[in-house]
């Protein structure tokens, strides 16, 4: 009896092994499908930014009086010219410009031995596009070069409308497809009809995810869009539970299909860690059933050695059971000291992946105005004559857009930034420039009151002023149902510190205290204007900056803001 028991226990111990490993599994590779759904995020994010980083450029391009006067009649030369230096400057693979029959009469490449100068490019999907009035946009391999880029074409109209060419750019993806490469995971981009366009493996490139119908190649082939390729089926295979089998192994698989022209964004990842983690769990559990079942053995054995007569054997007996005991409680610490260890790290990667989805979030939405401001600036460059240097307050701003963005790129890097002495009344005024449009929409009366003397603190002067646009766009929105709105800016240095002060005659707090405020995605405005994050990175700006910040509820309505900064050390030396 008693060893038909231990079987049954044996197989019990077993059968709730299998289901541990199972369960925990699941649960680990739930993990892993987070953190590969973020990285696929930054990877859709790269593929939309660059898609998107040149869409105005041709319809810019087309209304340019060198390319009209060229399409309707006028020499080449100075077009020419004019293209191959936009196109060096822009690193475009190239720009040119076709008449209505398709035959390009001026190109950047003009001097190459492969110019597209005189080439006949009627047959291509975007050219047929944009003859017709719309926006041309099409991937394939060059007919002229034999290398692959993204066309985007506009027509280029007369004084009535007509038609009298088109002007395309082509845009090489190669640089973006080596950073697959270099990332040393798995990702491919597929086109509408399931080609592989761009992969971090380059045997993947130009197969097909599913096999092309015969109207498919037909089509493909009169646009020639893949000379010389077979477009043989991918060896692969998806399985249920986002799972895949990739040449013969099998992967985590992630997709994104919400990209521009139907084309999907595939990600594959190894579930590697998260058998070992289960593994893991399921061996800390037999680890501790065994130490459990060796317990009870003890104490069994003890209970028998008291019924037993003491003599010098038994007690010996007993001493090595304890002793035994000993070193099983021992592993059985180290083990629960591994396992806390395993917990700590799943936390790690659960807040890596939420971090991961934010930036690629914010990073995308950011990285469209960015380049859509970068084409009109460059396109401004082109029409002005004599006139080389951009607009300076326009590029600063795009400067400082694409600062931020480059942060909330690398925000996981564990370099510190470096500090420099910033005077908080130049802060105060580039905030107050960057908010200027919005102090005019409102109709803000804005009143600074500041110290005559230099106001030096230590610090980043780019997050600084983050901090001071964050406040006074608060303030500004405050004071949307104000009769006269109003926003009182002071600055005070004493012998140890400085302060900013920032009142508005606005809603005020309410209910609200600072505190609520500024956790992250808590805010008093109306859904959709605003996420909640402004208060929460300022707060954060601000501690780095070993500085404090308060609000209260201003008498006679509105809100104060009240930020305090260490003076700078060597503010005197500076002075001097």
């Amino acid at each position: 009896m008693r060893s038909a028991s231990y079987i049954v226990g044996i197989l019990v111990a077993i059968a709730a092994s299998i289901g541990l490993y199972l369960v925990s599994y699941q649960y680990f590779v739930s993990e892993e499908l987070s953190k590969a759904q973020g990285r696929l995020s930054l990877y859709q994010s790269s593929v939309n930014s660059e898609l998107e980083r040149f869409s105005h450029l041709t319809y810019v391009l087309s209304q340019d009086s060198f390319v009209i006067g060229t399409a309707e009649g006028d020499g080449t030369g100075a077009l020419n010219r004019r293209l191959e230096d936009f196109a060096e400057r822009a690193e475009l693979d190239a720009i040119y410009l076709m008449d209505e029959d398709g035959i390009t009469i001026s190109a950047s490449n003009y001097r190459d031995t492969g110019s597209f100068v005189g080439q006949n490019y009627a047959f291509r999907p975007y050219f047929q596009s944009a003859i017709s009035g719309k926006q041309g946009r099409f991937y394939a391999i060059g007919a002229t070069t034999g290398l692959p880029g993204y066309f985007i074409a506009n027509a280029v109209l007369d004084d009535q409308g007509d038609s009298t060419g088109v002007i395309a750019i082509k845009i090489d993806f190669s640089n973006l497809q080596d950073s697959w490469k270099n990332s040393g995971e798995q990702v491919l981009l597929a086109n509408e009809d399931g080609v592989i366009l761009l992969s971090s493996n380059s045997d993947w490139q130009y197969r097909a995810l599913t096999p092309l119908s015969e109207p498919q190649r037909e089509r493909i082939r009169n646009a020639r869009q893949f000379p010389g390729q077979a477009l043989d089926a991918l060896d692969w295979v998806e399985l249920p539970g986002d799972q895949a089998r990739i040449a013969g192994t099998k992967r985590l698989h992630l997709a994104a299909t919400d990209l521009p022209h139907g084309w999907s964004l595939h990600y594959f990842a190894s579930d590697d860690q998260a058998v070992a983690r289960s593994w893991l769990v399921t061996a800390v559990f037999v680890l501790l059933a065994g130490l459990t079942f060796i317990y009870f053995q003890i104490q069994r054995a003890r209970r028998v050695s008291a019924a037993l007569a003491r003599s010098e054997e038994e007690e010996a007996m007993l001493r090595e059971a304890n002793e035994r005991l000993a070193i099983e409680i021992d592993d059985r610490k180290t083990a629960e000291r591994s396992l806390r260890r395993t917990q700590g790290e799943l936390e790690r990667a659960s807040r890596l992946a939420a971090l991961g989805q934010l930036s690629a979030s914010v990073t995308h939405e950011l990285g469209q105005p960015i380049a859509a401001m970068r084409n009109h600036l460059v396109a401004a460059e082109i029409s002005s004559s004599g006139e080389t240097k951009l607009p300076q307050k326009i590029g600063s701003l795009v400067d400082r857009m694409e600062g931020i963005t480059r942060q909330l790129r690398f925000f996981a890097r564990s370099e510190s930034e470096a500090f420099d002495d910033v005077d908080l009344r130049t802060s105060v005024n580039a905030a107050l420039a960057l908010v200027a449009p919005n102090i005019e929409q409102g109709k803000v009366k804005i009143s600074i009151d500041a110290s005559t003397g230099p106001a030096f603190i230590r610090g980043s002067a780019l997050r600084i002023e983050q901090v001071i646009t964050n406040l006074l766009r608060n303030a500004i929105d405050a004071t949307d149902a104000a009769d006269a709105p109003e926003i009182h800016i002071a600055v005070m240095a004493s012998d140890d510190e400085v302060v900013l002060e920032i009142q508005d005659n606005g809603h005020g707090l309410g209910e609200a205290t600072l505190a609520e405020l500024q956790e992250p995605f808590v805010t008093t405005r109306e859904s959709g204007r605003g996420m909640g994050l402004g208060l929460a990175i300022s707060t954060s700006i601000v501690k780095d900056h070993d500085g404090t910040m308060t609000a209260r509820n201003r008498n006679g309505g509105g809100t104060i803001f009240r930020v305090t900064f260490p003076i700078a050390s060597n503010t005197e030396e500076t002075d001097e």
